[in-house]
């Protein structure tokens, strides 16, 4: 098993707010847009250094979609920021009607998904976000799991042409991937090598499915280990090669089940290399208040939950 080392602990939205300060240099066409959350998303020092390039909407979330929609059709690059809750529920209709439809060059940035939202409880903690925007025609949707895969990501989606939605998180977890990667949208990461069993992971789940490697790797089993950052457009070749090498494969998200990653995944696998399979994810549940931790092991998305479910896969196969 491929050793990784943990370089540092950093919130991903911190890794959010970098690629915006980068982007502000590299960029001129980038146009940032919050909600009254800027420190929450870190656009601070954005905010301070363009300040001519940065808009603060207050607590008008729907207008700000209109806003950033109208705003592309002079060339710019609209960047939203707010919490996943109000980048997306509060504002589906806006987002579908206005960016998605025409294809708006507006990339939606939203802090604070997922149960590790913590204390902020169920009200805050939207879990069907992934499956909102995947539902959207000309939608992309990428999912980090680390600091440095934010950042990362942050500056390669001023590339795309067309709406991005950049999902992201407020914990603190293990900053791992490579501090000079180069993001490619909707290409997988193949983190480890292996032959009984594939592990697909997003999000903060990939640092726990990196861990239920290892612990499976002293039980003698062999872990095909994939990160998929980007969900929508899904890398539906790497994960073929993975599966045509095991034959089974657990699913690892920080969502429901309906709507996400394992969603995805099974419904490519279920079309085209049918096999067992297990997903770890939030089962058709609200979360509430708490603290991450506690609340990734409560809700069944811990590492060794992440362990169970591919003893479940195995035992299937076999």
């Amino acid at each position: 098993m491929k050793t990784f080392e943990i370089l540092n602990i950093k919130d991903t939205r911190s890794g959010f707010g970098a690629g915006m300060e980068e982007l502000g240099k590299q960029n001129p066409d980038v146009v940032a847009l919050c909600a009254d959350l800027t420190g929450s998303l870190k656009l601070t020092a954005f905010a301070e250094k363009y300040p001519k390039r940065f808009f603060q909407t207050g607590i008008a979330e729907a207008n700000m979609m209109g806003v950033a929609a109208g705003l592309t059709i002079g060339g710019k690059i609209r960047y939203t920021g707010t919490f996943a809750i109000f980048s997306t529920g509060r504002v589906y209709d806006q987002i579908r009607q206005s960016i998605a439809y025409s294809g708006k060059n507006v990339k939606i940035c939203a802090s604070h998904a997922g149960i590790t939202l913590g204390e902020d409880g169920a009200t805050h903690q939207i879990m069907e976000d992934i499956g909102l925007m995947r539902g959207l025609p000309n939608m992309m949707v990428i999912n980090t799991c680390d600091y440095n895969q934010t950042k990362a990501a942050t500056i390669a989606i001023a590339k795309h042409e067309g709406p991005v939605y950049l999902r992201f998180g407020r914990p603190k977890v293990p900053n791992f991937t490579p501090e000079d990667q180069e993001f490619i949208p909707g290409k997988a990461i193949h983190l480890n090598e292996g032959t009984d069993i594939t592990i697909i992971a997003t999000g903060h789940l990939v640092w726990k499915a990196i861990e239920a490697a290892q612990a499976l790797e002293k039980k003698n089993i062999s872990v095909d280990l994939i990160n998929i950052h980007t969900i929508k457009p899904l890398d539906t070749e790497a994960i073929l090669q993975s599966i045509s090498k095991t034959n089974a494969v657990v699913t690892a998200e920080e969502h429901l089940m309906n709507g996400g990653l394992g969603d995805a995944v099974a419904q490519f696998l279920g079309r085209n290399h049918p096999c067992p399979g297990e997903m770890v994810a939030v089962n058709d549940v609200f979360g509430e208040s708490g603290k991450p931790e506690d609340l990734l092991k409560k809700y069944g998305l811990d590492t060794s939950n992440i362990i169970e479910a591919a003893s479940k896969a195995l035992e299937r196969k076999s």
